[in-house]
């Protein structure tokens, strides 16, 4: 991702509740018992690895059997060894012993728990962007190195297309839509990383991409499902023999990302993000320099950041931050506090009282003499009626003409910061059009720094030629009137 505008927040789960998911992890858990089971006895090769004859003992001690034992006993001790749980004590002889790690791992706090599962993704990432070790070893050169040459392979642009490719299942994950939203399909997470956004039709070489990028990330995700960071479902066997027998059979899953046939997508392979995964990526996003937030974040922090922070948050997320930073307040004081941060006629106001109103929603009637205390304040005095009248409180005092009109411009000036040219918006538009003949010719005097701004977007917005034009025609009275 180059792109560094703000994403949207992420709701994480508690750092007890990702600390039991990260040692529950098979490769991470794995990894800790072999660590507890090394012994003075226990030997290691120059490189690290168990020896071959240590391997039954450990793969008992695993609980596994078959073919496969030795390669996953042989993956989780490279684990250990990689994030410190195991420390080589005298290369020479090949001995071990239990790492400081191991320690922290077990009687250590969440947070200590996390950094380390945060070192073991690192270390499963990067195996994840090496090549197929088939390959690897027909590269090799008479020396025993590597030629990447032959083997087609950038090491820094695969590490990039991985990062990237999480990045977008990131943001799937954490859109309006939520974390509750299904798990993506291969095809689609390929191609998002490979057709051009301005592409209307991809053609066969795009597609072709985008089938090799999906096997690609089969291979990868099966990497990276053990450690905790995705539930995956692998691509269907079966479409693989087709392909490599030369049938059609695995076409499809080249053109599914944007075909309209009726295809069971699943078969060519579905992930998703776990909560422990939007942790580890939400902390790559954050160590590569991007603005990723997460709703809490602003808790301990003043009402102005509260405003500010949740102006470009989803209503939800908005709602769930505006919550946790109430729930540490006493409600009066938290009212004061939010109705002064609301104040300004600077660009950001307007969207600022708007979250205001909506965090003075979450107060109780305890709020009272808050909302009482600005009643004559020309910034929050109809903001304080409104929040006063809804409550069924006595002895409201009746808005001015000049409020009234004030307020509107607010409100909907807010609602343009908030979601643009909405169909929200253009009932609101609508709705006060019909309801106040004169809106207009009041409208344009209105003291208020976005005036002439949104009488053009009613202007641009009201479907009836007629009200547009008068909009259009108060906005350049504005704008005259204001010196714009």
């Amino acid at each position: 991702m180059s792109d560094t505008s703000p994403l949207p927040p992420v709701r994480l789960a508690s750092e007890p509740e990702l600390a039991r998911d990260a040692l529950a992890a098979p490769l991470l858990s794995r990894a800790a018992r072999l660590a507890r089971w090394a012994s003075p006895a226990t030997r290691v090769d120059a490189g690290g690895a168990l020896l071959p004859e240590q391997l039954p003992a450990a793969a008992g001690e695993l609980g596994l059997s078959g073919d496969d034992a030795a390669a996953s006993v042989s993956e989780a001790w490279r684990m250990a060894v990689d994030t410190g749980l195991v420390e080589i004590t005298d290369e020479e002889q090949g001995t071990v012993a239990a790492g400081a790690e191991l320690r922290r791992l077990t009687g250590g706090s969440p947070h200590d728990v996390l950094t380390l599962w945060l070192t073991a993704l690192d270390a499963v990432l990067a195996d994840a962007s090496v090549p197929d070790l088939d390959g690897l070893i027909d590269a090799m050169d008479e020396g025993g190195a590597v030629d990447l040459s032959a083997l087609d392979w950038d090491p820094q642009a695969e590490a990039e297309f991985l990062d990237g490719v999480l990045a977008n299942l990131y943001l799937l994950t954490v859109g309006e839509s939520g974390p509750g939203a299904g798990p993506v399909p291969l095809p689609a997470l390929a191609a998002s990383m490979i057709v051009p956004s301005d592409m209307g039709e991809p053609t066969d070489d795009i597609l072709e991409q985008v089938s090799d990028a999906m096997m690609r990330l089969d291979d990868q995700f099966r990497l990276l499902e053990p450690i905790g960071l995705v539930d995956h479902r692998p691509v269907d066997e079966a479409l693989l023999e087709d392909a490599e027998s030369g049938t059609d059979g695995g076409r499809p899953a080249a053109s599914a990302p944007g075909s309209d046939d009726e295809l069971d997508v699943a078969r060519y392979g579905m992930v998703r993000l776990t909560p422990l995964g939007l942790y580890g990526v939400r902390a790559r996003l954050l160590e590569a320099g991007h603005d990723a937030p997460a709703v809490g974040d602003l808790a301990d922090k003043g009402a102005d950041a509260l405003l500010d922070g949740t102006a470009a948050f989803p209503p939800p997320a908005a709602h769930a931050e505006t919550e946790q930073w109430l729930a540490r307040r006493e409600p009066l004081a938290a009212a004061r506090e939010l109705l002064a941060a609301a104040r300004g006629a600077d660009a950001g106001g307007p969207l600022r009282r708007l979250r205001c109103q909506q965090a003075l929603s979450l107060v109780g009637a305890v709020a009272e003499p808050a909302l009482r205390e600005v009643l004559d304040d020309a910034e929050l005095g109809g903001l304080a009626r409104v929040w006063l009248t809804e409550r069924g409180l006595p002895d409201v005092p009746p808005p001015s003409q000049d409020m009234v009109f004030w307020l509107t411009i607010d409100t909907v000036a807010a609602q343009l910061a908030a979601e643009g040219d909405s169909e929200e918006l253009l009932a609101l538009v609508q709705g006060l059009a019909e309801q106040h003949s004169g809106f207009f010719a009041a409208a344009w005097r209105v003291d208020h720094p976005h005036t002439a701004d949104v009488l053009e977007a009613m202007g641009r917005l009201h479907p009836d030629k007629k009200t547009a034009k008068e909009a259009r025609k108060a906005a350049f009275k504005a704008r005259s009137a204001h010196g714009g």
